[in-house]
């Protein structure tokens, strides 16, 4: 982990906002090495270049993501979107089965398992998932923190009663991967795009899965997904990959050009310490808060603080230059490396007047 100063000269060296931007939920700011790398790999396809260093990225960024999840690489797989890799689990499910989900949890996580017509998608408040678990769940899909207002799910408490009952678990990382530490070997199945808190590009979703590949049948298989790629491209595919990649779409090869070094990024500084920085902010704005007489949504130990009543003033606020969101009318602030606490004490000051 880097010492604070270390911290600081690193991240002022990667970032330049015009703007106090406090909505890294919606999608990050790039760091300069990303912007670089973006524009290398747009000049080999410009100029007619060799390939291969985009392909080298593609593994780079399998391995990182698998480093910062806690899982081997090969159970890692590399897709679009959180809905594409949800809806490969829930197209392993028998019909009738029951998925167990958080009341408005993010749509991405929800809506493959409706589509289905034949689950049985029972929903229960956030703070009820765990105790809610009971014999005969096949599933339970929950996002680690909540969208709309950061509030964290009791991971722990959860898989517990999942394993109590027997049920899978699929938690989405998406709002969490990079601030929150990640433990992705403690559940069947996890998620998180690459476009928040881990900085890339918008384009790439993760996908880990067991070792024996949890019954996930893979459905959206193409070329990427054969043991040898470049003879599975013609014709049905004579043997998936023996590791999670038989789960891969096809690459974005100039997101993951970028996210490769976004992901060198998050390791350098270490999550621990971009998560006691980002915390720290969170904190110090919802005191800020109470001392102007607002509430947030209870959210302890998260990122993203949500305030009820003030969506309204984010036109305003974007007017004076700070972006941030309006969710379901709620002001949601996200809070990441490259804020400050100026840049918290300059949202306060902007909604006392």
């Amino acid at each position: 982990m880097e010492t604070t100063e270390t911290f600081e000269r690193i991240v002022r060296a990667e970032f330049t906002p015009k703007s106090t931007y406090l909505n890294t939920a919606s999608n990050s700011l790039l760091p300069a090495r990303t912007v670089a790398a973006l524009q290398e790999a747009a000049l080999l396809r410009a100029e007619g270049r060799p390939l291969t260093p985009l392909y080298e990225d593609v593994e780079a960024c399998r391995a990182a993501y698998a480093r910062l999840a806690g899982v081997p690489a090969g159970r890692v797989a590399l897709g679009a979107s959180v809905a594409a890799h949800t809806g490969v689990i829930a197209a392993s499910l028998p019909a009738g089965a029951e998925v167990l989900t958080a009341d408005d949890d993010f749509t991405s996580v929800l809506n493959p398992f409706h589509v289905r017509g034949d689950l049985l998608v029972r929903t229960v408040p956030l703070e009820r998932i765990a105790e809610s678990v009971r014999p005969g769940t096949a599933l339970v899909a929950v996002s680690a923190a909540q969208s709309a207002d950061g509030r964290i799910a009791d991971l722990p408490a959860l898989r517990a009663a999942a394993r109590a009952h027997g049920a899978r678990t699929y938690v989405d990382f998406s709002q969490a991967a990079g601030w929150l530490p990640m433990d992705a070997g403690a559940y069947d199945f996890t998620a998180s795009v690459s476009f928040k808190w881990l900085m890339g590009p918008h384009g790439t979703a993760f996908l880990t899965v067991p070792e024996d590949f949890g019954g996930l049948r893979p459905v959206l298989a193409g070329w990427t997904a054969g043991e040898r790629p470049w003879e599975s491209c013609y014709g049905p595919v004579d043997e998936l990959a023996l590791s999670a990649r038989r789960f891969d779409l096809t690459h974005a090869l100039f997101t993951l050009a970028g996210l490769r070094r976004s992901l060198d990024l998050v390791e350098e500084l270490g999550v621990s310490a971009i998560h006691a920085h980002d915390v720290a902010l969170a904190d110090r704005f919802r005191t800020g808060l109470a001392d102007l007489g607002h509430k947030p949504v209870p959210a302890p130990g998260s990122a993203i603080v949500s305030v009820p009543g003030l969506g309204s003033r984010q036109p305003e606020l974007s007017e004076a230059g700070i972006e941030i969101s309006d969710r379901a009318g709620n002001l949601r602030a996200s809070f990441h490396l490259y804020n400050t606490s100026a840049d918290v004490d300059r949202l306060l000051d902007a909604l006392s007047g």
